[in-house]
């Protein structure tokens, strides 16, 4: 597990807001603290809850709610879906999942994201 940390702006039908975003590779699922989904988009209820596995040695969380955002990141824009945590850490964590939908890599070395502009390119199949 690694952990970068970049300032994102995140953006739904409500509104945008410039968080300190974590991207990390330990994390399965990109998620979001409840107060700030709530400021940026209207959230919807899972059909289950989703019991996910904390950092923290046998604690669990359950989730139950989810929100569809757009994020920007070095002026390229990216979306995807985030498990609402009422009790999160961080405002925002981007999980594996969506750096690998995005093709992002982490640089440890740098401290920093690697975005390759080709997956940014919209396409209309």
């Amino acid at each position: 597990m690694a952990i970068i940390q970049k300032e994102i702006e995140v953006v739904g039908s409500k509104g945008k807001e410039k968080v300190l975003a974590l991207f990390d590779s330990g994390a399965t699922y990109s998620c979001i603290k409840k107060e700030i989904a709530k400021k940026l988009e209207r959230i919807i209820k899972l059909p289950s809850p989703l019991k996910l596995t904390t950092a923290k040695e046998g604690e669990t969380v359950e989730a139950k709610e989810v929100v569809r955002l757009d994020f920007y990141l070095y002026g390229y824009r990216f979306s995807d879906e985030f498990i609402v945590i009422p009790e999160l850490s961080e405002k925002i964590i981007i999980g594996a999942l969506t750096l690998e939908k995005w093709h992002m890599g982490l640089d440890f070395k740098k401290r920093d994201v690697i975005i390759d502009p080709e997956v940014t390119k919209l396409r209309l199949l």
